[in-house]
């Protein structure tokens, strides 16, 4: 009884850990998640509510009362119970599942027309965000994606390498991300706050941390933080800048306003102001990009960044010290 007891609550704290954080998937921040939450809880409390009859009537089936058992046994429960009923109740949640998910052909124009256009592209393992502009120019992050609260925003899903697959399950469903072929995921933030996403398919060795951030900012503080984005990076040339060069990083990396052009690796013109490094691995401070510079293959195994081990501790120093300036 004690092990069945140890199990029981064991099962209840996996599935309750799932209920709280950034990550939650039974606390919705935007309208389509709240839609699949409705539908999620209808299909678990009807399920059960099923199960729970089909089990009373197999026990009685095989320990009750012979009248009882006679009455279960007639040719027209049978057929309406075991055909009439499912097919029935199966046709409407279908039906009903289409209306809430909005199942079909997307419009191409509406009153929910996004307004914003961002491009996310999959890589291994770590996310290109490109916001797209009216005026066509596009505004390169990584591994964080900002919306505005009550403004829908199109996402753009692509891979560069193999399948992805982005799952924000406080705002939307999970979507695969395909090379060679451009998906549509449509967000729309109900309130300000910050969420986690998370590649949701097995893409390789460091699938598992490979994730980030989406925060939804009122839309003047959007637009603020977005034209600072599209501004170049304002820290002065430093000895930090030139070890930086030296390395090689920006064979890899770009940096606006400075020679570093990389398009391998992400984009750092504001690393500082960016909530984490290797997409949600580490905190973005300074100590984290110590810990990264220094030992990223043990921080993140099988990412694809060289080592620096060539560096000496004073030029790791100098290049966190000009890196953590990036704003």
């Amino acid at each position: 009884m004690s092990a069945g007891r140890g199990l029981a609550g064991l099962g209840m704290a996996l599935f309750l850990s799932a209920c709280q954080g950034q990550q939650s998937a039974l606390s919705g921040g935007g309208a389509e998640s709240d839609r699949t939450l409705a539908l999620t809880v209808l299909l678990g409390v009807g399920g059960a509510i099923i199960f729970l009859l089909v089990s009373g009537a197999l026990l009685i089936a095989l320990r009750g009362p012979r009248r009882w058992r006679s009455f279960l046994s007639a040719h027209t429960l049978v057929v309406h119970g075991g055909i009439t009923f499912p097919a029935v109740v199966l046709s409407l949640l279908m039906i009903y599942s289409f209306a809430v998910l909005r199942a079909g052909p997307v419009p191409e124009s509406g009153p929910d027309e996004p307004s914003h256009v961002i491009r996310v592209e999959g890589l291994q393992w770590w996310w290109r965000v490109t916001y797209l502009q009216p005026d066509g120019s596009e505004i390169e992050a990584a591994n964080e994606i900002r919306i505005p609260v009550g403004e829908p925003v199109r996402l753009e899903l692509i891979s560069a390498d193999v399948i992805h697959s982005l799952w924000i399950p406080a705002y939307a469903g999970k979507l695969d991300m395909i090379p060679g072929h451009t998906n549509m995921l449509t967000l729309l933030a109900s309130e300000p706050g910050t969420v986690r996403g998370q590649c949701a398919e097995y893409c390789g060795g460091a699938h598992a941390l490979m994730a980030l951030s989406v925060t939804a900012m009122l839309p003047p503080s959007y637009e603020r933080w977005l034209a600072g984005q599209a501004e170049p990076a304002h820290a002065e040339e430093t000895t930090g800048q030139r070890a930086f060069q030296s390395a090689g990083c920006g064979g890899c990396h770009t940096i606006r306003g400075s020679s570093a052009r990389g398009r391998v690796g992400p984009d750092l013109t504001h690393l500082a102001s960016r909530p984490s490094l290797g997409a949600g691995t580490l905190e973005n401070d300074a100590e984290g990009l110590a810990r990264w510079l220094d030992d990223h293959h043990q921080v993140k195994p099988d990412n694809l960044m060289p080592d620096y081990d060539f560096l000496t501790a004073s030029e790791q120093a100098e290049i966190v010290t000009y890196l953590s300036e990036l704003e």
